[in-house]
C-alpha cells in the first residue's frame, strides 16, 4: 500500500509539471491582436471587437515573442538562458532553445522559414530552424537588435553602434555595413526604401526617421517627428509609427509625407494593424487603443507594460 501510494504521488506530481508547461488554446482560425506585456510576463489575445480571448501567464520574465508561421508563438527573455517555442492551438511547449544569456530580439523570416535571434553578450546573430534546431552564427557589432527582412537579405540595426549590418539569410555571410545613428531601432521597407527610426543618445533625442536607398544604404531624407519614434508598421502603402517620447502616433504615406497624427497612450512602443484599425500599445498606462480614421475608436485595459504586439489574421 505504501509503495502504491508513494507511484500514486509521484503520478500526481508529473502530471502537475506537465499541466504547468500547457496554456489554454486558440482556435487556429480566431484571428487575434494579442499584446506581449513585460512588467508582469504574460501574452494576453484579443479577438477583433477587442474583447479578450485568454491570457497566459508565464513565471520566465520573457521580454519579447514573434509568432511562427500560424500556429506557433517564441518567447525569448534578455536574461534567460534558452527561448522557448509553444503551438497556440494546443497551448503546449513544443521546444526550448539555449540561446544562453542576453538574447536581444527574434525574427521569422517567412519565405525562408528561419528564425534568426540576436544576442547582446556575443554580438551575434544565430540562425535556427522551425524545430529550434541551431543552424549558424555571424559575429556582429555592438548590440545588434532590431531586424528585418527583404529578398533573401537581413537588415540588423547594431543599437550601441553607429553600424547596420547587411547579412545573407542563405549563406549567414555578411554582405554590408552602413553608417547609421547610434541607438537606431525600429524598421519598415516600402518600395526598396528602408525606413528607421530610433531612441537618440544621451540628452539628444532622436526626433526623425530616415530613409535610407535598399540597394546602397544611402541615406534619401529624413522627416521630422517627434521624440524618438522606434516603433513601426506597416499596410500596403501606409506606414505608421509611433514616437514613444512624446506619446504620438503618425501616419504617413510611402514618401515618409505625414497624413495625420494623433496624440494616444502612455509612453507606446508598439503598432500594428488589424481588423481596419491601428492598435497602439500604451506601456506606462497599460492600454490598448483601436484608432480607426484618426480617432480612438476604442481603449481597453491590458496586462502590465505591453511592449509588442502580434497580429495573426486580418492585418
Amino acid at each position: 500500500m505504501k509503495y502504491q501510494l508513494t507511484c500514486m504521488i509521484a503520478f500526481v506530481l508529473l502530471l502537475v509539471g506537465c499541466t504547468g508547461e500547457r496554456y489554454a488554446s486558440i482556435n487556429p482560425h480566431q484571428s487575434f491582436v494579442a499584446a506581449v506585456n513585460i512588467l508582469e510576463p504574460s501574452i494576453t489575445f484579443y479577438d477583433k471587437h477587442g474583447e479578450l480571448l485568454t491570457t497566459w501567464t508565464f513565471e520566465k520574465a520573457y521580454t519579447g515573442a514573434i509568432l511562427l508561421q500560424q500556429d506557433r508563438v517564441l518567447l525569448y527573455g534578455h536574461q534567460l538562458t534558452e527561448a522557448d517555442i509553444y503551438e497556440l492551438s494546443s497551448g503546449k511547449k513544443l521546444a526550448t532553445i539555449e540561446t544562453g544569456i542576453g538574447t536581444t530580439n527574434a525574427y521569422y523570416a517567412k519565405d525562408e522559414q528561419m528564425i534568426f535571434l540576436t544576442n547582446s553578450r556575443t554580438n551575434s546573430l544565430m540562425r535556427y530552424n522551425l524545430y529550434g534546431e541551431p543552424d549558424g552564427e555571424l559575429a556582429l557589432r555592438n548590440y545588434p537588435m532590431s531586424m528585418i527582412a527583404h529578398e533573401g537579405l537581413l537588415y540588423v540595426v547594431n543599437y550601441k553602434d553607429t553600424v547596420l549590418s547587411v547579412v545573407s539569410m542563405e549563406d549567414l555571410e555578411l554582405q554590408a555595413e552602413w553608417p547609421i545613428e547610434k541607438s537606431s531601432h525600429g524598421f519598415a521597407i516600402i518600395d526598396n526604401t528602408l525606413f528607421i527610426g530610433g531612441h537618440g543618445e544621451g540628452i539628444r533625442p532622436n526626433e526623425a526617421i530616415k530613409a535610407l536607398d535598399l540597394a546602397t544604404g544611402t541615406e534619401l531624407y529624413r522627416r521630422t517627428m517627434s521624440i524618438m519614434p522606434v516603433g513601426f508598421a506597416q499596410k500596403e502603402d501606409e506606414l505608421a509609427i509611433v514616437s514613444h517620447g512624446s506619446n504620438m502616433l503618425y501616419v504617413a504615406e510611402p514618401t515618409g509625407e505625414i497624413k495625420w497624427k494623433l496624440e494616444v497612450g502612455a509612453n507606446p512602443f508598439a503598432v500594428a494593424y488589424f481588423n481596419n484599425y491601428i492598435i497602439v500599445a500604451g506601456y506606462d498606462d497599460h492600454k490598448l487603443y483601436f484608432i480607426k480614421q484618426g480617432q480612438i475608436d476604442e481603449t481597453i485595459s491590458t496586462d502590465k507594460g505591453p511592449f509588442q504586439l502580434l497580429v495573426r489574421g486580418d492585418s
